[in-house]
């Protein structure tokens, strides 16, 4: 299967997106497409047997434009943005070209009413023929102006499918044809006949200041996706011969190529250090204020920003494999996604348009026929077809999620699709692997205990000895606290499920657990076995030191949680969220971390293959789990959860067995998560409210129902402003999530 991204040209509204999914989903071979109003764009999900330029073709006969857009980089980026700003400045040209015209039609046409004093060539009472050419006249260029939106709802309507400039074309050309008819009797009679032009002009016009604000408001959803796409910066300085560098575009730098980055300036691609040292500021990555201090040797990324030193780097990952493009690409890729709440909206935009026509037909036909004027009930139509809004519908669930998704990734929080970000808010259990997750995944000597007479430095000096051959993180644990110089070591042998034994200087050691200590039948020290079972009740693993004949000491080793596990955890039960501790340790050492970190459930001595089992078994009490591990070894668990949720590292964000990726491997950054999720949720229900709200209550006052108690009928021009203005006020509800407070 191949997956393509498309930029679609021309759409307007919910029943337009609604119409390109269709087209393309009927052709062979496509198994899922999905078109993202907000960004105007489509994914399609296609086997072999259809083309790209077929799928092109299908959104061309259906009456749009695509262009294929797999690749997002800097210079498609700056492409685009120079496109959107010439394409914002033609609209804004035009909207206030209409609103003069429509501003003067409307106090030519409204003045007299009013008692303003006019000259009597504009009066139609008394100037009938005069004041219906002047308005007809003034009409036209406002027609000219929005021409587009004229003739986009004019090809969808003869396409049959019809879309929310329709409605805007039929309503406000049911007036102006109407307003023509009485022009023409006008002239001819020279009597005053009703004239509707203002009503058409200011629709038209009034439509055009909503779309223009609404795009611009669309501008600022993606805000998250631009500040990426401008990290990293268009030149580096390539190290050549003896040293001397050259400065060249960054796409030019290859693998392997060196480089030089100087203070103050970002780091163009992902590459090691091989001189130098710095801070680096590295928030756009991961989310963490703090800058990281960079050294021979270390790993550095595109984007990232060196703040005080001169480094000399090779390049190890350009272009599209750098952790900055592979997070872009999931943004992008989560902010054009759908989320299962949107399907009610996306089915009920697919009959909108058309039922709105019907609607505002039987309207206006019921009014007539009950013996209304025909003046009367053509207010009604076109108040109908006018106030009826499908983009709020289409704009609700997709810019919550941009904004969302966006806010997300600032904090070094990546959800992979809108599905992710609406599954974490249902979550009711989160589980935690241990060891990476809770803890930081690198244990440390926490205490040394020594036989009366001996020293601890010695005792860390023996036990490091004897494991310096050792490859496993306790061992590693023990080299790391001891000071002083290894001894060399003879007849090493490692004793499985035990420890290992090896002689130094010619005395034969021991090294290992209780299970050793056991077997060797030693003369212990009373009191320092005690000590060991204490720090075994406090969760540590104790290690024994000694000889054939006699205990010298005890090592115990710890992984220490991670500063912020313990707040972190306080706030998802805040949340609601219960927390569950899945490891592989023995219960007493899980039990012993869950007690400093407040979680009541643990699950222990569970094999990696197993922790997927454990996920089903919580889903089969009818809990929504959320499984929180390290990607490699949770990878079974993490797909089986409701929510896979990765700890990352900084620089490995295609974690595929994940739904969202916490970059800076700080378990905060979950609460943050599912608080966000949260918001959003609740974020897009307001919008989907305030969208079907609007229109349940529109239409009826569009239909006239309030005449009915004595109140007003509803002016066309006013339906056109609750139109144009109910779907920005979408756009900025969905902006609110920018405030929200994550810390």
């Amino acid at each position: 299967m191949e997956k393509d991204n498309f930029a679609i040209e021309g759409m307007v509204c919910a029943s337009c997106a609604q119409t390109v999914e269709k087209a393309v989903a009927q052709l062979p071979d496509v198994t899922d497409v999905f078109v993202n109003l907000a960004t105007e764009s489509m994914q399609v999900e296609h086997g072999s047997q259809v083309s790209v330029q077929k799928i092109m073709q299908a959104v061309k006969n259906a009456g749009y434009v695509a262009t294929l857009s797999n690749t997002l980089d800097q210079a498609e980026f700056e492409a685009k943005q120079a496109q959107t700003k010439a394409r914002l400045l033609h609209k804004k040209r035009q909207m206030i070209g209409a609103l003069i015209f429509a501003g003067a039609l409307l106090l030519v046409a409204m003045g007299p009413m009013m008692g303003l004093a006019f000259p009597h060539f504009l009066d139609g009472m008394h100037a009938p023929k005069s004041a219906s050419l002047i308005q007809l006249a003034l009409v036209l260029p406002v027609l000219w102006f929005g021409k587009d939106y004229l003739t986009t709802g004019a090809k969808a309507l003869f396409a049959r499918h019809p879309n929310m400039d329709s409605l805007v074309l039929v309503g406000s050309g049911a007036a102006l044809l109407y307003s023509l008819v009485n022009t023409y009797l006008a002239v001819v009679t020279e009597q005053h006949h009703d004239l509707y032009y203002e009503a058409a002009g200011m629709i038209i016009a009034l439509v055009m200041l909503g779309k223009y604000f609404e795009d611009l408001s669309k501008q600022k959803t993606n805000f998250a996706l631009t500040s990426l796409l401008t990290l990293v910066p268009k030149k580096a300085l390539l190290v050549v011969a003896k040293g001397q560098t050259k400065e060249v575009p960054v796409a030019e730098l290859k693998v392997g190529d060196t480089f030089l980055v100087q203070a103050g300036q970002s780091i163009p691609v992902d590459g090691i250090v091989l001189a130098g040292e710095t801070t680096v500021d590295e928030s756009m990555l991961t989310g963490e204020s703090l800058p990281v201090a960079k050294r021979s040797g270390d790993l550095v990324n595109a984007g990232t920003v060196s703040q005080v030193g001169q480094l000399t780097c090779r390049a190890t990952r350009i272009g599209s494999q750098t952790a900055l493009s592979q997070i872009i690409a999931l943004v992008a890729k989560a902010q054009g996604s759908k989320a299962p709440i949107a399907r009610l909206a996306d089915r009920i935009a697919g009959y909108f348009v058309p039922v709105i026509m019907g609607i505002a037909t039987l309207g206006a036909l019921a009014w007539f026929l009950t013996g209304h004027s025909l003046g009367f009930s053509l207010t009604i139509f076109v108040s109908v077809l006018v106030i009826a809004c499908p983009c709020a519908l289409g704009l609700a669930t997709p810019t919550a999620i941009m904004v969302g998704t966006g806010k997300a990734a600032k904090a070094g929080i990546l959800f992979k699709n809108g599905t992710a970000l609406e599954q974490l808010s249902q979550v009711t259990t989160v589980v935690l692997d241990k060891t990476g997750t809770i803890t930081q995944g690198k244990p440390a000597v926490t205490d040394v205990l020594a036989k009366p007479g001996l020293k601890r430095a010695t005792i860390l000096q023996l036990a490091a000895s004897l494991e310096f051959y050792a490859k496993h993180p306790l061992a590693h644990a023990i080299l790391q606290a001891s000071t002083a110089e290894t001894l060399p070591v003879s007849d090493f042998e490692t004793l499985l499920g035990l420890g290992l034994t090896a002689k130094v200087n010619g005395l034969t050691y021991f090294l290992g657990n209780d299970k050793l200590l056991a077997k060797q039948k030693l003369s212990t020290e009373i009191p320092l076995l005690k000590q060991a079972r204490a720090l075994t009740q406090g969760g540590k693993t104790v290690m024994f030191l000694s000889t054939e004949k006699d205990l010298l000491g005890v090592i115990a080793v710890q992984d220490p949680l991670k500063q912020d596990s313990r707040h972190a955890i306080a706030q998802l039960h805040k949340l609601g969220a219960k927390t569950v501790m899945l490891t592989g340790d023995n219960e007493k050492t899980a039990r012993a971390i869950a007690k400093q970190v407040q979680i009541s459930e643990v699950i222990s001595d569970v094999l990696p293959a197993d922790k997927a089992k454990v996920v089903l078994e919580l889903q089969a009490k009818g809990q929504k789990v959320a499984m929180v591990g390290d990607g490699i070894n949770d990878a079974p668990a993490l797909a089986n959860a409701n929510v896979g949720v990765a700890i990352g590292n900084g620089t490995d964000v295609a974690l595929d067995s994940a739904d969202v990726v916490l970059m800076n491997s700080d378990l905060s950054s979950l609460a943050q998560a599912l608080l966000l999720s949260h918001k959003t949720l609740v974020n897009i229900k307001e919008n989907l409210f305030w969208a079907f709200f609007y229109n349940c209550l529109g239409i009826p006052v569009a239909l006239g129902v309030l005449t009915l108690f004595g109140g007003p009928l509803l002016d066309p021009m006013l339906a056109a402003l609750c139109m144009s203005f109910s779907s920005v006020s979408v756009v900025l509800n969905a902006l609110r999530l920018n405030r929200v407070k994550l810390n």
